[in-house]
Parts: structure tokens; sequence; C-alpha cells
């Protein structure tokens, strides 16, 4: 059975950026990029247009940011996944895209191989954030957070088996489920499993959420 092809907008206003993307994301066999644009204003036009399986962002654009164009989609074209692509790491961005509604955030120094794993969960329908966004956020998150949140997040924690609590404690560094399961001796896809079930059981949304519960039951 032939794998469904992923259909992949790109907007950047940087003509080396999207080359660069374009390329990486067509050495993969199931990824197709179907059009480009140079800023906000023709990404949402080209959603409309081409309706693709996902969307890649920069957020600092002329026109239109791509923080703004991630609210106009969500109104025109809201079957569109979109994927924040940006060299921007600040909390702020982080929890805007997320609250408008972005399937995930991604630095540009992204790895090629997690730039089209993001891509393909997006295209799943998962959310996806960058290990160094994750990161970034949950130190930030994390600071000033009280003693009765500790509380609540090791009785929330305590119902987890002790290899689900494992890997929690390495969502909580900001690991990627590759280097989760390299950490762990066990197969990306197993570590993806135990996410899901993970995020499942604690009632979390996405690895943000987990990993600030992570680092609040002292993981």
């Amino acid at each position: 059975m032939t794998a469904k092809v992923i259909r992949v907008v790109i907007a950047d206003d940087e003509p080396l950026i999207r080359a660069g993307i374009r390329m990486i994301l067509t050495s993969a066999p199931d990824i197709e990029v179907v059009a480009e644009a140079s800023n906000g204003r023709e990404a949402v036009d080209l959603a409309r247009a081409h309706v693709p399986d996902v969307m890649l962002l920069d957020i600092q654009m002329p026109v239109m940011d791509g923080l703004t164009a991630l609210g106009e989609l969500g109104r025109a074209v809201p079957e569109v996944r979109a994927l924040i692509l940006t060299t921007f790491g600040e909390k702020e961005n982080v929890l805007r895209a997320l609250g408008s509604g972005g399937a995930g955030f991604l630095l540009k120094d992204t790895a090629p191989g997690e730039l089209i794993g993001a891509v393909r969960a997006a295209a799943a329908g998962d959310a996806y954030l960058s290990p160094g966004a994750t990161r970034h956020v949950v130190d930030q998150l994390a600071s000033g957070r009280g003693a009765a949140r500790g509380e609540e997040a090791r009785r929330r924690v305590a119902e987890l088996s002790e290899r689900e609590r494992g890997v929690l404690a390495l969502l909580g560094e900001g690991l990627s489920n590759a280097d989760a399961g390299r950490r762990l001796h066990m197969s990306e896809a197993t570590v993806k499993t135990y996410v899901s079930r993970i995020l499942s059981k604690l009632g979390c949304e996405n690895r943000v959420q987990a990993a600030l519960l992570a680092r609040d039951a002292g993981l």
C-alpha cells in the first residue's frame, strides 16, 4: 500500500532558507512541497489555494508576520496544520503559537531529521515542540512555581509506572523521542507510544505541560 504523501507549503522571507527547507523535506519520499511564500499574506493565500496538510511558518516576515498568519489560517483553512519555524525561542512566541492553534514550534537550528519528523507528526495530528524550544519554555515557566504544585505533581506522577516515570523525566529535560530512546535503550517508536500514554494518563495536552509536571514533581 502506497503511503499518503504529505503536502507542505513553506513560508519564509529568505529564499535561501526556503531552498534549504525544501531540499530537506523533499529528501523524504512521503513529503511534497507544493508552494512557497515570502510573507504571511502570501502564506494564507497559498493555504487557501492548495489546502496543504502542513504549513511551515516563519515568525518574522514582511506584510504579515507568521503568528498573525497563524491566526488567519485557523479561521480560513483550519484543517491545515501549521508549524512555526524560527530563530526566536522566546517563551511568549511559543505560548502564543500554541495558543493560536499551532501544531508545533521548531527552532531554525533543528536537525534535518527532526524537521522531517515534525512535519510527519503534525500531519498525523500530533503537536510537536522541538527539544530546544521545550527546554527554553520549561526553564522559564518552572521558576517560581510553588510547593503546592510540587505536591500535586508528585501525586499525579505516582499513578505512572516506573518506566513511564523514566520517560517523563527525560521529557522534563527536553529530550526528543530519539534521544530518550537512546538513553533508555528503546526504539523511538516505543518512546512515542510511552509519551502518548503518559500524556493521556496525566491529562496533558502537549510535551511542555508534561515537562513542567516532571519538573514540579522533582523528576
